[in-house]
């Protein structure tokens, strides 16, 4: 007891003399070979990749500082970061900035004060992430209780890796067969190198390891086992959970979990932690899709490996966010306000190229950021009429309860489904078709589990919810960088009328605005009123329309 009132004594301090944590990152291009098979020209940050891992403490603000040596425009966006009151520092590019002009700066201002856990930072402006701009973000916790059921702090990156940059390979796409391509489809790395060269993650007889999972993926699935061993998850995209015991977790781009592996009491063993790199938008091809990795879990150097039989996914038990209870007990939101449907949908094109699009058009960017839209045109904000249709968006009424109904009704494949400024409630998955033999899903505790990023299977619907409490413009996509840049995505447009007494973008911003060529007020053409003269049509993708209903 005298232990505990000492760390919260302690713990207060810290929470007094909250830092001012500065990081730099002089972006710029560097040729490497990360993996060891190809070398091509890469965006890294310092000279360097991969980047480190950036470690703050809850309640410190994070400053980062991006400094564009590229010769096109950068953003940087803190991956699970609410960024209340300051939606003009969540870096998705031409949605809430213009981006930093190349040979100039800027410095994001991330507030942890609301949040910790495991999270990632990357470029949000083209291909600037897929290509290298990216890296961990760990917020460590205060809370006494949560440290006190660990011992280590282990952290693990997961990353696919091109065999160019994406432009390159979107370009050979549009002429090369999708099949034929296979040899040129990403590799992986685990904690940034070539995952063949895994370093061992040491383990001590007894001990408890907090191991952070972090996919900084953004293409394919990874599925991380650890036969011997049960995983307890704690934690799953920085909403901490209760303990629940589970063989292994299958994540999308983009997710993260932490899980505490109590280390086996005997030396006599070493062990393996199982990594699968897999996706079903691209043909089983032997040592192509799916690709194993293994992690050596070191008890003892002289050790042989322990082997176990192979068993089958079917038969693992994953970790599921639909039977998992968030720590601070959020009831489920109601009633509901809002209920907004949102389709899948797929227009194919030529050499298996296809636009996959969150509603009736694909996403496509504006001169005008839809941030600077909602904060320029007075009552008009409130108006569908003011964003271009090609930005999708949905306005959301201040402290709203909002129920998201995402359908994978068109396409055949996995989708995901990344929410910036929030975490949703995960409600209810099931079959969009009701013959369909998939069962439905509803979460099983008291309180649905929340997180900001998740799998929309094929042929399947996943329900969410969320408060609308956080006035800003939120982009809302796909975290298949392909289909997030062939237009899967749409935009909240929260609370336009308070963002409008609230927010104030730093004037560096709108400078920036001005040295690329972007108009920073107005609609989405920077006219007034419903005048889009100069902005190129949407480009419209057949199928069932989006719905909204409820005021």
């Amino acid at each position: 007891m005298l232990a505990y009132t000492l760390f919260n004594l302690l713990v207060s301090g810290l929470q007094v003399l909250a830092a001012r944590v500065q990081v730099t990152w002089d972006v710029g291009y560097l040729n490497i070979s990360r993996d060891g098979i190809s070398t091509w020209q890469a965006i890294g940050a310092n000279g360097k990749l991969p980047i480190p891992p950036i470690y703050v403490t809850q309640g410190d603000v994070l400053e980062l500082t991006a400094i564009n040596n590229l010769d096109k425009p950068l953003s940087v966006h803190a991956h699970g970061l609410f960024q209340r009151n300051s939606s003009y520092y969540d870096g998705a590019g031409m949605v809430t900035e213009c981006g930093i002009p190349p040979k100039s700066q800027f410095t994001y201002v991330i507030e942890t004060r609301d949040q910790s856990g495991t999270y990632w930072v990357h470029a949000h402006y083209g291909t600037e992430a897929i290509d290298g701009l990216r890296a961990a973000l760990v917020i460590r916790d205060l809370d006494p209780k949560l440290l006190d059921e660990y011992d280590e702090d282990v952290l693990l990156t997961l990353e696919d890796w091109g065999q160019g940059p994406l432009e390159s390979m979107v370009d050979m796409l549009k002429t090369t067969p999708l099949v034929n391509l296979i040899p040129n489809h990403p590799t992986v790395l685990i904690n940034g190198i070539n995952a063949n060269l895994s370093q061992p993650i040491r383990f001590t007889p007894g001990r408890r390891y907090r191991l952070r999972v972090v996919s900084m993926s953004f293409t394919y699935w990874f599925k991380v086992r650890l036969p011997g061993h049960t995983m307890q998850v704690i934690e799953a995209d920085g909403i901490y959970s209760q303990p629940s015991a589970v063989d292994g977790l299958d994540m999308c781009p983009g997710q993260r979990y932490s899980v505490i592996i109590t280390a086996h009491d005997s030396l006599k063993f070493n062990h393996a932690l199982n990594v699968t790199f897999y996706s079903d938008f691209i043909p089983q091809t032997p040592g192509f899709n799916p690709l194993y990795h293994q992690v050596p879990i070191v008890y003892h150097d002289n050790a042989p490996i322990k082997t176990f039989t192979a068993i089958e996914d079917h038969e693992v038990k994953w970790a599921d966010e639909l039977a998992m209870e968030p720590r601070d007990k959020q009831m489920l939101l109601e009633p509901v306000d809002q209920h907004i449907v949102v389709n899948v949908k797929v227009l194919n094109r030529e050499m298996g190229m296809s636009i996959h699009a969150y509603g009736h058009y694909a996403y496509a960017s504006v001169p005008v950021p839809p941030l600077y839209t909602a904060l320029t045109t007075g009552n008009m904000a409130l108006s569908p009429s003011v964003y271009a249709p090609q930005l999708n968006a949905i306005i959301l009424k201040h402290n709203h309860i909002v129920e998201l109904e995402l359908r994978n009704s068109f396409a055949p494949i996995m989708h995901t489904y990344h929410s910036h400024g929030h975490a949703f409630q995960v409600v209810e998955t099931g079959p969009v078709n009701s013959n369909s033999s998939i069962p439905v899903k509803r979460f099983t505790g008291l309180y649905p589990m929340r997180r900001d990023t998740i799998t929309l299977a094929a042929g399947q619907y996943v329900r969410v919810r969320i408060k609308a409490d956080n006035p800003g413009v939120w982009y809302q996509h796909c975290h298949q960088e392909q289909h997030n840049l062939s237009g899967m995505a749409f935009t909240f447009i929260e609370a336009p009328d308070v963002m409008q007494r609230t927010l104030r973008i730093p004037q560096e911003m709108l400078e920036f605005c001005r040295i690329l060529g972007h108009p920073t007020q107005g609609n989405s053409a920077g006219h007034f009123g419903s005048d889009m003269t100069g902005i190129d049509p949407p480009l419209a993708i057949n199928g069932t329309a989006n719905s909204i209903t409820g005021t």
